[in-house]
C-alpha cells in the first residue's frame, strides 16, 4: 500500500509527454513556497494499492508514462518498487521528483538499496528542494534554478551526475 496525496491523471509539466502523476504523502523538507504543502504530513492523503493506480494509469493508452511527485517519494521507494516495475513492464517511462540531491540520494542508497534500483528505472529525476528565491518559470518540469534535470542511467553508470541535454 502506498500512502498518496492524489493523482493527476493527464499533465504535460511534469516530466516529457502526456503523464499520470502521482502525489506521495509525506515530505520532510518543507520548502518554503512548495506548490503541494498539503502533502508533507506524512499521516495525511490516504492508502491506496498498486493494483487500483495501474488501472486508472491503463486505461489511457496516450500516456507516454508516470511521474512520482510528493510530498517526497523516496520516503516510500520500497513501496514504490512494484509499482515502477509495472510501469517499465508496460513500456512506459518514470520521472522522479524529490527534495533531495543526487548525491544524498547515493548516500542513503548504502543502507536503503531500494532507492538505488527506483532510480535505476526512471527516464529523469529532478532532485533538489524547491528555493523560493531560486524561483524561475522559464525551466523546463522545475521550478527553481537549484534543481537539476538528470540522466539516472548514465549516472549511475558513470558515478558521477550527467545532466539531460535533451530536454
Amino acid at each position: 500500500m502506498l500512502r498518496i496525496c492524489g493523482v493527476v491523471r493527464e499533465s504535460i509539466v511534469d516530466g516529457p509527454g502526456l503523464r499520470f502523476v502521482l502525489f506521495t504523502q509525506g515530505c520532510p523538507h518543507h520548502c518554503p513556497g512548495c506548490h503541494n504543502p498539503q502533502s508533507h504530513d506524512p499521516q495525511g492523503g490516504y492508502l491506496c494499492e498498486e493494483e487500483k493506480i495501474l488501472t486508472e494509469f491503463k486505461k489511457n493508452p496516450l500516456l507516454k508514462g508516470m511521474t512520482f511527485s510528493g510530498g517526497e517519494p523516496i520516503l516510500q521507494a520500497e513501496e514504490l518498487l512494484p509499482l515502477a516495475r509495472e510501469v517499465r513492464a508496460m513500456g512506459k517511462d518514470l520521472v522522479l521528483y524529490t527534495g533531495y540531491t543526487w548525491e544524498q540520494l547515493m548516500e542513503m542508497n548504502h543502507t536503503r538499496p531500494a532507492i538505488g534500483e527506483l532510480l535505476s528505472l526512471c527516464a529523469l529525476v529532478v532532485d533538489g528542494p524547491y528555493l523560493q528565491a531560486q524561483r524561475d518559470l522559464t525551466l523546463v518540469f522545475r521550478g527553481s534554478g537549484n534543481q537539476r534535470l538528470i540522466n539516472p542511467s548514465a549516472s549511475l553508470q558513470q558515478g558521477q551526475v550527467v545532466l539531460r541535454q535533451d530536454l
